[in-house]
């Protein structure tokens, strides 16, 4: 079976950083905890779990270490979280993605100016809770556009349009859609600033998965099920592809492809590592 796959799939410059800060921190001696999972990767988590680091939650969880090494996922973190480090007097490594810190910079900037801060991202991610955290005003977060046009056209925001906006994304966010969310804070007259923040190798990875799927008869994309960079991917693909599948690692992968499904196209998310994309290639060259 001939198999296209997509160049850029696999671990991003952010996420190959902060998994090398961790194992780089094994063998020293020190016990050793990620604030959250290192990367939305079942098997690397569980691969550092059997090497003895830990995953703390929140803050709360943090409270309770008094020793060891924390390590600050490529995600990033609240201002709060290392406030809380600093008091305890903890040892941190700070693995957050360069490209995310820049929002943050952005984030405390305008907002002490005093801009209202839009967030367009996907509620809940651990990015996008740590972009919040950088923020000294009120902050909202979009994701579709049922909920920029219910934003823009609710009474209590048309009053508040004078004061000027910041528009930020998550890193990993579908880039036509945050142009397309843009659009209608433009056409309603905000005075606002876009920050287009979208990792360049995020849009790199969605414009080649998209190439990819749409010259392939099956699609399979890799990536952890948490992962909204994956995510997307999926969506993407699917969009080209009919016969587009999700899947974590070659044991979820259960097709029976049909002769006619060939080339079959390969894409991984910013998590996945090398060594499970290729297991599912030389897989799909050889059984199918």
């Amino acid at each position: 079976m001939e198999v296209i796959r997509a160049k850029s799939a696999g671990f991003c410059f952010g996420v190959k950083r902060a998994v090398d800060k961790v194992y780089e921190q094994i063998g020293e001696g020190k016990k050793i905890f990620t604030y959250g999972p290192i990367i939305h990767n079942e098997e690397v988590v569980k691969d550092l779990e059997n090497r003895g680091v830990r995953v703390v939650e929140g803050l709360e969880g943090l409270k309770g270490l008094d020793e060891g090494v924390v390590i600050i996922r490529s995600h990033g973190v609240a201002k709060e979280v290392y406030d809380l480090l600093e008091e305890k007097g903890l040892e941190y490594v700070d693995a957050t993605c360069p490209f995310v810190k820049r929002i943050h910079n952005i984030v405390e900037k305008e907002s002490r100016q005093g801009k209202r801060i839009v967030i367009i991202g996907n509620s809940g991610h651990p990015e996008v809770e740590g972009i919040r955290g950088w923020s000294v005003t009120e902050t909202v977060v979009i994701e579709s556009i049922e909920q920029a046009e219910k934003f823009v056209n609710e009474e209590k925001n048309i009053r508040l349009k004078e004061q000027e906006i910041c528009i930020v994304a998550q890193t990993t966010f579908n880039y036509n859609k945050f142009k397309e969310l843009v659009e209608i804070f433009s056409k309603k007259g905000y005075n606002s600033l876009v920050a287009d923040t979208i990792c360049n190798a995020t849009e790199e990875r969605q414009t080649e998965a998209r190439r990819v799927a749409a010259q392939v008869g099956s699609m399979i994309v890799i990536g952890g099920t948490h992962s909204s960079n994956t995510r997307k991917l999926y969506e993407i693909c699917k969009e080209e592809c009919e016969n587009t599948y999700f899947i974590q690692t070659l044991d979820d992968l259960r097709l029976e492809l049909p002769k006619t499904a060939s080339p079959v196209g390969i894409t991984a998310g910013a998590s996945t590592p090398n060594n499970i994309i290729e297991e599912v290639q030389n897989y799909v060259r050889i059984n199918f």
